[in-house]
């Protein structure tokens, strides 16, 4: 997945929308974007979504968290329809994970869904706990497809007035949750999926965020509007130079035989530029660029 795009479960014409939009995977919203009155009717919607949209793109649902005394009826409305994959808002770290995960294992079995099927991807650095708790996702939760954080609710929780500074960059605290997020994933071995970008008309400047997040690891991004997701399937889908230097690489070392460093061009390569170039060849495969 490069690009998960939010879509809240209560409306029928931005799910509708989202299924235009191009998104690897689309989020189906229970929580911030659907009022109280209207959950219930955001949870049969969203249900009725899924069943109807299954050779679309990957479908997750974003939760109420698990403080809310309503993640059990989410669940209940929308595990019977076998989504790809929950979104758990506001994890304070890997126990939440687990405990999410168990209540998982129960739905498939009443549905008849395949033990571990379906996927988590928690929000990691909504809450003060969370960003302290980044490195406990480390233990990997075989249920994890990605890790990905969020800046607006921590600055709520912590009382910032405001997440970047006058220059457009991140302050300290975010940049903390930020890094902390992309080594959390490298650590699971699991996608780091970078946050949203609020100011949906500014494309220059969403489009210069994507790139820095590609630059310094994350693989995929989530959108919330249609406009921003071809910039960030462009972005985080290698480019044929990036993919043709990366078979040299791999190509080399196979050549090479079991040795640590090879000479390319002129240039001492060594094993972590291989493991560099396997990953970036097979996002690029996942995304049908090699």
């Amino acid at each position: 997945m490069r690009s998960l795009l939010f879509v809240p479960a209560d409306s029928e014409r931005k799910l509708a929308k989202g299924l235009e939009s191009g998104a690897d995977a689309l989020i189906v919203d229970l929580e911030d974007s659907v009022a109280a009155p209207n959950k219930a009717a955001g949870r049969a919607l969203a249900a009725e979504f899924i069943i109807a949209n299954r050779a679309g793109p990957a479908i997750y649902v974003r939760v109420n968290d698990l403080t809310t005394g309503l993640t059990d009826d989410d669940l209940a409305a929308v595990m019977q329809a076998g989504p790809h994959g929950i979104m758990l808002p506001k994890a304070n770290g890997a126990d939440d994970v687990a405990r999410l995960a168990v209540r998982l294992r129960v739905h498939e079995a009443k549905n008849g869904i395949e033990d571990g099927a379906t996927r988590i991807v928690p929000i990691i650095t909504e809450t003060p706990l969370g960003v302290l708790n980044a490195q406990s996702h480390a233990r990997g939760e075989p249920r994890l497809a990605g890790l990905t954080w969020g800046a607006e609710d921590l600055s709520a929780e912590i009382g910032a007035a405001e997440t970047r500074d006058e220059a457009g960059q991140y302050t300290d605290v975010f940049r903390f949750a930020r890094v902390s997020t992309i080594l959390a994933a490298a650590a699971a071995n699991v996608a780091a999926i970078d946050t949203v970008y609020p100011d949906f008309r500014d494309m220059d400047g969403f489009r210069r965020d994507c790139m820095q997040g590609a630059r310094d690891g994350f693989v995929a991004r989530m959108a919330i509007h249609p406009a921003q997701v071809p910039v960030i399937n462009e972005v985080f889908t290698p480019s044929p130079e990036a993919i043709a230097q990366a078979r040299v690489i791999v190509d080399a070392f196979a050549n090479a035989g079991d040795v640590g460093v090879v000479g390319i061009k002129g240039k001492m390569v060594d094993r972590p530029h291989l493991k560099r170039a396997e990953r970036l060849l097979a996002r690029a495969k996942a995304a049908g660029g090699a």
